[in-house]
C-alpha cells in the first residue's frame, strides 16, 4: 500500500500475546505498511490503537498495541486507516498534558487544532539536503546553576545528558533548568515523561504551574504503567511537538524525562517480537533507534529556530558501562554525570565534574576568561583528587603548604558550585538562586586567586553568587 493510498483496510484479529496482536487481511495489498495504524475494539468498546511492526506471511501485520489489550477478542474486527500516528501541535499545547496518541490527559477540555503532525518522519540522512541544516553558530544559553554554566554550557541546538543512577537528583535538576529557562528567558519548553512513574509526572505538573512556567510548557507522558509501544512511542511524540514550535522560527527546550526508558521500551519491543538479542543483551537496532530520535534534535536554517535537548539518561546499578548508556553518549555535545558519593556529601547539583565532560567548552564559544576559568576549576579538583586519598591516610596536617593551600580552595570551589533550587526550597529551607554566569566566574577567580582564603569553606556551601 502506498504512502497515499489511505484507504481503510478491514482485517481480523488471529492472536492476543500481551501487547502483540496479530491481524490477518484477505488481501496481499490490503496488509498496511510499518507504522501504520489499526484501530480495534474491545467487548467493552474501548479503542485500542495497534501500530504496524512487522510483514508476516498470509497477509497477516504483526502490531505493537499503544495501549491496553485486555478484553481485546480474537477474530475481532481491526480496520486499518493507512495513516501513521499523528497529533495536534503548535500553539494549542501550551499548558496542555497529552498522551503518545496526542489526547489530553490533564481534564481540559478536547484539544483544537488546524493541523496535524505525524510522529515518525522518513529516514533523513543523506535525503535532506545540506544547506537545510544550517551554518553551525554557536549561542550560549545561560541556565543559572552555577556549575552547569561553567563547566557544561548549554549551547542552542546542542544535545545535553544528564546521567545518574536512582535517587541522584536528575529530575530535580530537570525541574530547576526549566523554571529557569522559561523565566529568565521567556522560552518555550516540550516536556516528554518517557516511561517514568506517574507520581513523578503529577508532581511535576504540579510544580510547573505553582511556579508559574506552565502556560509556556508543553507536555506528553508514557509512564512506567503503559504498554511498551506507548513508552516508545511517547519520545516520537515529544520531538514531533518541538518540532512543530521550530518551523515557526522559536527556539525551543526538548526535556526527557527519562531517554533510557525509550531504549528500554526498544528492546521489550524486540524480545516480545521475537528478534534475537545482540551478545549485550539489547535489542539489535540499539543504535539506529537512538540514531532515528536524536538526529531530529538539530537547528534549522530554513525554519530559523533551533531545538536544545536536556535529557535525562538512568544508568542502571550505577554501571556507565552499561550497553544502552554507551550508546547514548555518541550522540551527546554534553554529559553530566550525577556522583551518589557527592550526594552523600550533600553536594547539590550533584554533578561529577572529573567524570562529566562537554564539548561546549571550548574557547571559540565560551571566550578566553571562561575557559581559562574552567581549565583552572578543573585542574584543582583533578588535584584535590589525589589529595584526599592522601590526606585519609596521613590527615591534613601532613601536607606540604603548597597542597594544603590547593586542599582548602578545592573543598571550597566544592561547596561554591552547589546551589540552592528553587523547586528544593521545601527540602533545603533556603530560597533558590540564579546566579549569573559572570558571577559564577568572578566567585570562582576569587576562590582561585587566593582572596576568601581566611574565610571558613561552610561560608560558601548552598548559596548564590559569592559576595
Amino acid at each position: 500500500m502506498s504512502k497515499t493510498d489511505n484507504r481503510k483496510r478491514e482485517g481480523r484479529i488471529i492472536s492476543v500475546q500481551g501487547p502483540v496482536v496479530d491481524v490477518k487481511f484477505l488481501k496481499a495489498e490490503d496488509v498496511p505498511n510499518i507504522f501504520c495504524v489499526i484501530n480495534a475494539k474491545t467487548v467493552d468498546d474501548e479503542k485500542v490503537v495497534l501500530e504496524v511492526a512487522e510483514h508476516l506471511p498470509n497477509n497477516i501485520a504483526r502490531c505493537i498495541a499503544i495501549n491496553s489489550t485486555i478484553d481485546l477478542q480474537r477474530n475481532s474486527k481491526a480496520v486499518s486507516t493507512g495513516e501513521t500516528i499523528e497529533i495536534p501541535a503548535g500553539e494549542c499545547l501550551y499548558g496542555r498534558l497529552i498522551n503518545v496518541l496526542g489526547e489530553p490527559m490533564d481534564k481540559k477540555g478536547p484539544i483544537e487544532s488546524s493541523e496535524k503532525f505525524p510522529i515518525r518522519r522518513a529516514e533523513m540522512g543523506s535525503k535532506v539536503k545540506v544547506e537545510n541544516i544550517g551554518a553551525k553558530t554557536f549561542e550560549v544559553l545561560e541556565s543559572g546553576i552555577k556549575i552547569i554554566d561553567l563547566l557544561f554550557p548549554l549551547v542552542k541546538g546542542s544535545k545535553n545528558g544528564i546521567l545518574g543512577g536512582a535517587a541522584l537528583g536528575k529530575s530535580v535538576l530537570t525541574l530547576e533548568i526549566i523554571q529557569h529557562i522559561v523565566k529568565r528567558h521567556e522560552g518555550s519548553c516540550v516536556f516528554a515523561g518517557v516511561g517514568e512513574r506517574i507520581r513523578e509526572g503529577n508532581e511535576l505538573y504540579h510544580e510547573l504551574s505553582k511556579h508559574g512556567v506552565l502556560d509556556k510548557t508543553m507536555m506528553v507522558f508514557g509512564q512506567m504503567n503503559e504498554p511498551p509501544g506507548a513508552r516508545f512511542g511517547v519520545a516520537m511524540t515529544g520531538i514531533t511537538m518541538a518540532e512543530a514550535i521550530q518551523r515557526k522560527s522559536q527556539d525551543v527546550l526538548f526535556f526527557v524525562d527519562n531517554i533510557f526508558r525509550f531504549v528500554q521500551a526498544g528492546a521489550e519491543i524486540s524480545t516480545l517480537l521475537g528478534r534475537v538479542p545482540s551478545e549485550t543483551g539489547y535489542q539489535p537496532t540499539l543504535i539506529s533507534e537512538a540514531s532515528e530520535f536524536h538526529e531530529r534534535i538539530r537547528s534549522s536554517q530554513d525554519g530559523g529556530g533551533s531545538i536544545t535537548s536536556i535529557e535525562a539518561v538512568y544508568v542502571p546499578a550505577d554501571d556507565l558501562t552499561d550497553p544502552a548508556v554507551v550508546a547514548l553518549f555518541s550522540f551527546l555535545d554534553s554529559v553530566m554525570v550525577l556522583s551518589r558519593d557527592r550526594v552523600q556529601l550533600g553536594l547539590y547539583p550533584a554533578i561529577d565534574p572529573l567524570l562529566s565532560s562537554s564539548a561546549n567548552l571550548d574557547i571559540d564559544i565560551v571566550g578566553k576568561r571562561h575557559f581559562n576559568v574552567a581549565q583552572d576549576v578543573i585542574r584543582i579538583f583533578q588535584r584535590y583528587e589525589e589529595l584526599r586519598r592522601i590526606v585519609l591516610v596521613i590527615g591534613v596536617d601532613e601536607l606540604s603548604m603548597a597542597d594544603r593551600v590547593i586542599y582548602e580552595r578545592a573543598r571550597k570551589l566544592q561547596n561554591f558550585l552547589t546551589q540552592p533550587f528553587f523547586c528544593a526550597e521545601a527540602y533545603t529551607g533556603k530560597k533558590g538562586t540564579y546566579v549569573t554566569t559572570g558571577q559564577t566566574l568572578a566567585g570562582c577567580e576569587k576562590i582561585i586567586s587566593g582572596r576568601v582564603d581566611q574565610r571558613p569553606e561552610g561560608e560558601f556551601y548552598l548559596i548564590g553568587a559569592l559576595s
